[in-house]
């Protein structure tokens, strides 16, 4: 077995190739030779400002958390799974003893051990360790990289179960980066009939117009967020049923709690700044139902059924390939919002 590498995060730009310790495994886990990892917005967020959400690099990290490899070996009690079996990693390790986990919704768990976070190492490496139950064996009609970028999608799923997607709603996407482009496949494979996405980006509209959207608009940041309004009605032909903020901007937000139509619902899945200007006031009494979407919770097996089945080709959504080697130049490339999913190979 070759010696560990891995992509260390230290502080903003601060991200390099390195030699890093073999994990070693206790009887619940197992070791994987990681093959594929995506490069995903929180990822970018860390490596150019030190901190995402609620989440600031204090100690070196290991990036990534959109993972697929090979089980190489495993612990004395696995049971599900065996070497050389293909896994994707759901990116989260729970304690499942909180009252969250107890409840089901491990992906709020108080101490979720997720890759890529503070006291948790990320999968970009060349053999990662994780628990048994949370690697998903990945269909053999798929390839690798759809088995990397099946983290997003869960998250996608996971967000339109709370948006409440219905067959015939209209649905307006702020967003058209990764996750909004898979919110709206996602909602198109769920019986959505008009889907409308904004962006600040041309080239991403042009992908998202081929994905799943109807109908897309282009934004610049100094227009002026009524007329921003006025062109969203005027596309789908009424205001929205649901809103999804896929980018986390109190702009975007404010747009979204306005524009929604009355008893209609605003999910918000983009990771915004700790405080926020919106006019909760004039939704809350229209009754327009505010709700947040965190992480994944019991959607990673839906997502890969869903790939499997053809019900959503994520071969389309996967646009920019790089090696381990060339981490600096993906990460690069993903802050200029030019590339919808960059998957990064560990076996050159």
């Amino acid at each position: 077995m070759s010696e560990n590498i891995a992509a260390v995060l230290r502080g903003p730009y601060d991200v390099n190739v390195e030699k890093w310790p073999m994990p070693e495994i206790n009887e619940n886990e197992v070791l994987i030779k990681m093959s594929c990892v995506g490069i995903c917005g929180s990822d970018v967020k860390f490596w150019s400002t030190g901190r995402c959400g609620m989440e600031t690099i204090v100690e070196p990290i290991v990036m990534g958390h959109e993972g697929a490899g090979i089980v190489v070996k495993v612990g004395a009690k696995v049971k599900n799974l065996k070497v050389d079996d293909r896994v994707a990693i759901e990116p989260t390790q729970p304690c499942r003893c909180c009252e969250w986990c107890k409840q089901g919704r491990y992906n709020l768990c108080i101490e979720p051990g997720y890759c890529s976070s503070q006291g948790a190492s990320g999968n970009l490496c060349r053999y990662y360790k994780h628990v048994s139950d949370f690697c998903h064996k990945i269909p053999e009609n798929l390839t690798m990289e759809e088995g990397a970028a099946v983290q997003p999608l869960a998250i996608a799923i996971h967000a339109c179960n709370r948006a409440g997607i219905k067959m015939g709603s209209k649905l307006l996407i702020l967003g058209a980066g990764p996750i909004g482009v898979l919110c709206a496949m996602v909602a198109k494979a769920m019986g959505v009939t008009k889907i409308l996405m904004t962006d600040v980006v041309e080239s991403r509209l042009k992908t998202a117009k081929g994905l799943g959207a109807d109908y897309t608009l282009l934004t610049k940041k100094d227009d002026v967020e009524q007329e921003i309004q006025d062109k969203i009605v005027n596309l789908l032909g009424s205001k929205p049923d649901v809103a999804i903020d896929a980018c986390g901007y109190g702009s975007v937000q404010r747009i979204a709690m306005l524009v929604t139509k009355t008893g209609g619902t605003v999910l918000v899945v983009g990771i915004a700044d700790s405080v926020v200007e919106v006019p909760l006031s004039q939704a809350l009494l229209r009754e327009v139902d505010i709700k947040g979407s965190f992480r994944i919770v019991r959607t990673y097996e839906p997502a890969l059924e869903a790939v499997s089945s053809g019900a959503i080709d994520l071969k389309k959504f996967i646009t920019h390939h790089f090696d381990i080697g060339q981490v600096k130049e993906a990460l690069q490339l993903a802050k200029t919002g030019e590339a919808m999913k960059i998957i990064i190979h560990l076996n050159t």
